[in-house]
């Protein structure tokens, strides 16, 4: 029988790494590698902090809505303390995530994996040998192979920036851009988006994104439209973005955000035999197995089915867990995941898309409804909000909806909830949430 020096090395320290390592922490000998910060992106360089800068500015929108209503003057946003205080956040995440592992008795190590087969691999010159390998390495940010690629930031930039720029550019129009370009013009920062299309938030109902990018567009962001970005250049102090239509100058920073690819530069996967899916990521089975079987893959390297959240990796990494430590054979099975864009204010979705469900009248029954004039919306001063819920057309099960609201991070999960309990849209009539609030609107739905 073989000898390995580790029943389980875990290459990566992020949210699905941690959570493998945590569930086979008593039973396995355990190995986790990162490379780079222990914690991962989310806590580190993505949701968390972003939510925290993203609180500071909807607190300046809610003023903004609630003038001549009781308050006066809107507040300056103060980007340096705004950054310090996401930084009081960050700065122990890394510390703390590491002292957890260490009072758990994980082996862990700092340093950079690679493979030298299915059940080897070099730490820093250093093989390392293990019955499983789980490879939970996220994603990383992608930047286009022109010109001047060496200026570019990314998202990674944006979040350490601790002074206010007076304009920047962003590169696509997805998830990270329109967050972080709200983020940013609410702080009286001068924005420019550069999207090959003419669509924001690709997977997202059109009628929707068209209504948020009108309201962006009043916050002051500036949309170029069928623009493919050709080269940037340094002139002077400041960067120029060159497009197909256009010269554009005068920018402190050119930020790219056309997506997150796989993290798998550095493990040479080939050597394993691990290979990659059609349009990236590691290439799994329903339970999680890449094509080398000993070898699993987790979070948002892996080309699993489910959206790349946080809570998904998480749902994913305690998964293997339970795999490897015997206590399940049964292919993964996801909950209804909702997910949500911070945009000021949140588009948010969950179950069958409104697209699908337009293309099937005979199946689904949709019902669109403008919130503005309900209690909660009149009161915040959301005169845009509007939900569109999807019901089974045989059953009148609730199977889905979108939410444009100021609170529709909260409002979705209500739904994503009923769709998970296969609730009809009945259950409205007799539930009694705390009134007034969100909830209790939602009872007029039907």
């Amino acid at each position: 029988m073989v000898q390995y020096d580790y029943d389980v090395v875990i290459i990566g320290g992020g949210p699905a790494g941690q959570q493998v390592a945590y569930g086979l922490a008593e039973q396995k000998r355990i190995l986790i590698i990162e490379k780079d910060l222990w914690g991962g992106t989310c806590p580190n360089r993505g949701c968390d902090p972003k939510k925290m800068l993203y609180g500071v500015v909807e607190a300046k929108r809610q003023t903004e809505a609630f003038q001549n209503k009781g308050l006066q003057g809107v507040p300056e946003i103060d980007w340096a303390a705004m950054m310090a205080f996401k930084q009081s956040y960050t700065d122990q995440i890394p510390s703390g995530t590491e002292a957890g592992l260490r009072h758990a008795n994980i082996h862990h190590n700092h340093g950079t994996a690679r493979l030298l087969s299915d059940h080897a691999l070099d730490l820093d010159g250093e093989e390392i040998s293990a019955d499983k390998i789980v490879i939970a390495t996220g994603a990383t940010a992608a930047k286009p192979e022109i010109p001047g690629q060496e200026l570019l930031e990314t998202s990674d930039d944006f979040l350490n920036q601790t002074t206010k720029p007076k304009q920047i550019a962003l590169i696509g129009a997805g998830y990270v851009a329109i967050e972080l370009a709200n983020i940013a013009v609410s702080a009286g920062v001068t924005v420019h988006i550069f999207q090959h299309n003419h669509a924001i938030l690709g997977g997202q109902p059109q009628a929707y994104t068209d209504e948020l990018t009108e309201l962006l567009t009043q916050k002051g962001i500036i949309f170029h439209w069928d623009s493919d970005v050709t080269a940037v250049e340094k002139q002077d102090r400041s960067l120029v973005v060159e497009t197909n239509q256009e010269t554009v100058a005068g920018f402190d920073h050119v930020y790219s955000a056309m997506g997150r690819p796989a993290n798998v530069a550095d493990l040479d996967l080939a050597v394993a035999g691990v290979k990659l899916a059609e349009h990236g990521g590691i290439q799994v089975n329903d339970y999680l197995q890449t094509t080398a079987a000993n070898i699993y893959a987790v979070g948002d390297v892996a080309a699993s089915p489910a959206p790349k959240l946080t809570p998904v990796a998480g749902i994913e990494g305690r998964y293997v867990a339970q795999v490897l430590s015997g206590k399940i054979d049964k292919p993964i099975q996801y909950p209804t995941i909702a997910h949500t864009v911070f945009a000021g204010p949140e588009l948010a979705q969950v179950g069958v898309p409104l697209v699908e469900a337009q293309a099937h009248p005979d199946r689904y029954v949709i019902n669109d409804q403008q919130l503005g004039a309900w209690y909660t919306y009149m009161r915040m001063g959301d005169a845009h909000a509007k939900v569109s819920v999807i019901t089974d057309k045989q059953t009148g099960i609730i199977v889905g909806a979108v939410v444009l609201a100021t609170n529709a991070e909260e409002v979705i999960n209500y739904f994503a909830e009923m769709i998970g309990q296969q609730q009809s849209a009945d259950v409205l009539q007799t539930w009694v949430p705390v009134y007034p609030s969100a909830a209790s609107d939602l009872t007029y739905l039907y």
